[in-house]
């Protein structure tokens, strides 16, 4: 099935005219369509399109199909179902986060996108599978004269004004280095924990993110564990991933949430749940990061249900997107990530960076595309306590490049912690001095007395700033 897929891919051009000039044929049998019977003609029209669509796409009948969107390749062979891929964890090889030993669909869709003619789909949002149509023949609604299911990305709306701007936000649109720092929740339904690990950043961030089921590991709720930081004083960024929660789900938390207090909210699709600690969980993927943050600012701006259903209050949120500048497809990581800027974040936060050059060159094409000057991109950095945990976390986490000599820097070291810091310090320097980066944000798995102290050696946030005023490329971004 593989080999036909990747030869649907090389000659998408003629599968795509051949598409075409049936969808101009077909609405010609509506007539006998109709004095057939619905159910009848899909009868008919169904096992004929399910061999056909298996054969040449490995197709799953969604119901929903895109397949002239997206260069012949079926999405609903990705692993985590994106429809508006790809995801962040595509391995160096080009290979798949869930499936190692298949090709990214979303790398054959860019190839195939190119073969046709198609652009890159970053103006266009694929919609979420509906789950009503799944099994069904989509071939019959060509013949009843419907397209393949697009939706325009929406024009960024101005900010009303008399609407609060809250911190995070403010410190986004400030024109200063955002600092940000993450922080799992703890295994714990006692918060005292994770107040005190978050106690160590009072005055040294802007805001302090909390990991939804990082890794596919399980901790307490991201957004209770938010709400818990907001009642004590902190400013929260809320991750919430699509792997574990369907569209219903997902909106109850985001109400949830903005009602104790939480405004900043990271939307993403989350990690695999193969490489955590409940490798035998059912992974959800009702949406992607993308459709993810389209919901979440129809409920802001449009104050509905993604059913249509009118909420009574709507939320007030700041909306945030991830970026991997890091790993395949290069090219493509650049469109994906106006993507999500056009479907309503606001602030981007990256994976680690450890490789600064090829985060400038990322940063120089977002600068091109004016993306620095429509959302705040806020660069990923951090550290481990010593080279073999870099290395491991180079091998086994997908989604982050760590090249090796700084593994080997690392190791050569007598203090390795030592080293990591220093390290850390002179990468915050150098993204720093990137035209078009807005902030930094610090991560390091319970590490967190080093992350505090090179946010101190930088001279950053708030508590810095007196000290070190230094403006950067950005601007109002929202």
């Amino acid at each position: 099935m593989r080999a036909l897929r990747r030869w649907s891919v090389r000659h998408a051009a003629g599968l795509k005219a051949v598409y075409d000039a049936c969808s101009r044929v077909a609405p010609a049998f509506a007539r006998p369509l109709r004095l057939l019977g619905r159910d009848r003609g899909e009868a008919l029209l169904r096992p004929i399109e399910r061999l056909a669509k298996e054969t040449l796409f490995d197709c799953r009948m969604c119901g929903t199909c895109v397949l002239s969107k997206t260069g012949m390749a079926c999405p609903t062979n990705c692993g985590k179902e994106m429809r508006n891929g790809p995801c962040g964890g595509v391995r160096a090889d080009a290979s798949c986060e869930v499936d190692p030993t298949m090709r990214c669909v979303w790398i054959e869709a860019g190839e195939g996108r190119a073969r046709v003619g198609a652009g890159t789909g970053a103006t266009e949002m694929l919609p979420p599978i509906d789950r009503r149509r799944e099994g069904r023949s989509t071939w019959i609604r060509v013949v009843e004269g419907e397209t393949e299911p697009v939706t325009p990305l929406p024009p960024a709306i101005p900010r009303d004004h008399e609407r609060p701007i809250h911190a995070f936000e403010r410190a986004c649109a400030s024109g200063e280095t955002v600092v940000t720092v993450e922080i799992a929740p703890p295994d714990s339904a006692d918060p005292a924990t994770l107040l005190a690990r978050a106690e160590r950043f009072r005055g040294l961030v802007d805001a302090i993110n909390i990991t939804d089921g990082a890794g596919g590991n399980c901790h307490m709720s991201s957004a209770a564990a938010a709400a818990i930081l907001a009642a004590n004083g902190h400013t929260p960024v809320c991750q919430i991933a699509a792997r574990d929660r369907n569209r219903i789900a997902v909106q109850g938390d985001m109400l949830g949430a903005a009602a104790l207090g939480v405004r900043d909210i990271l939307c993403i699709t989350g990690d695999d749940v193969g490489q955590g600690d409940h490798p035998d969980a059912k992974r959800v993927f009702d949406l992607d990061s993308i459709g993810l943050l389209t919901l979440a600012r129809r409920m802001r701006d449009d104050g509905v249900f993604a059913s249509g259903r009118k909420l009574e209050v709507a939320p007030d949120l700041f909306l945030g997107a991830s970026a991997n500048p890091f790993v395949p497809p290069h090219e493509d990581r650049i469109d994906n990530l106006a993507a999500k800027i056009a479907a309503g974040a606001r602030f981007i936060q990256t994976q680690f960076c450890f490789d600064v050059p090829r985060l400038a060159r990322f940063m120089e094409r977002v600068r091109e595309r004016g993306l620095d000057r429509r959302a705040a991109i806020v660069v990923g950095v951090g550290t481990l306590s010593s080279a073999k945990a870099l290395a491991w976390m180079a091998h086994h986490v997908p989604g982050v490049h760590v090249p090796a000599e700084v593994i080997a820097r690392i190791a050569a070291a007598k203090d390795q912690r030592a080293a990591g810091l220093e390290l850390l310090v002179e990468t915050i320097a150098a993204v720093r001095d990137i035209p078009g980066v807005a902030g930094i944000h610090l991560m390091g798995h319970r590490n967190e007395d080093v992350l505090a102290e090179a946010i101190r050696r930088s001279g950053l946030g708030p508590a810095g700033r007196a000290a070190n005023e230094r403006p950067i490329t950005g601007g109002e971004v929202r």
